[in-house]
């Protein structure tokens, strides 16, 4: 009797397991995703203070085929002076593709977004980021960041 009840448990087992993975992992893409639109929103708001609490210390930036250093450096000699010089900046068209691995993930995400400079001239690009997350003690952290654009057409 017992066989038989272990046996018949057995696919419901398997089915428990497998719901709990994916709902596990659902539940991190939310999260990553989550950890990324805090980056840009941050960066809309042209307001980095939180920034640095996204990345792990030693995150690397690139940007436009340039290492830009770990995210400190990056911060006070690259993201901070140029926010200075815009008026506004809007994200717009945003797509997420997160796949995670374990204790890391791996983003692309493109994006539309136009600045006003303070001198009223307005920049319109598309965006593209390749982005590398690793699970922490603290949750999950940028650890490498790299981000290119091209002029839009419209």
């Amino acid at each position: 009797m017992k066989i038989k009840f272990v046996l018949s448990a057995f696919p419901l087992l398997i089915f428990l397991l497998i719901h709990s993975a994916a709902t596990a992992q659902s539940d991190d893409k939310t999260v990553i995703q989550n950890v990324l639109n805090r980056y840009r929103l941050a960066i809309e708001k042209i307001d980095t203070t939180d920034i640095r609490f996204l990345f792990q210390k030693d995150a690397k930036i690139y940007e436009q085929g340039s290492d830009e250093g770990h995210i400190a450096h990056y911060l006070s000699n690259h993201l901070i002076p140029e926010l200075k010089l815009f008026k506004s900046i809007r994200f717009t068209d945003i797509t997420q593709d997160v796949l995670v691995s374990g204790i890391y993930a791996f983003v692309t995400e493109t994006y539309t977004y136009t600045i006003v400079l303070k001198d009223a001239k307005t920049v319109k690009s598309k965006g593209i980021n390749t982005v590398v997350l690793r699970h922490t003690a603290a949750g999950w952290k940028i650890t490498n960041m790299h981000t290119s654009f091209r002029k839009s057409s419209s």
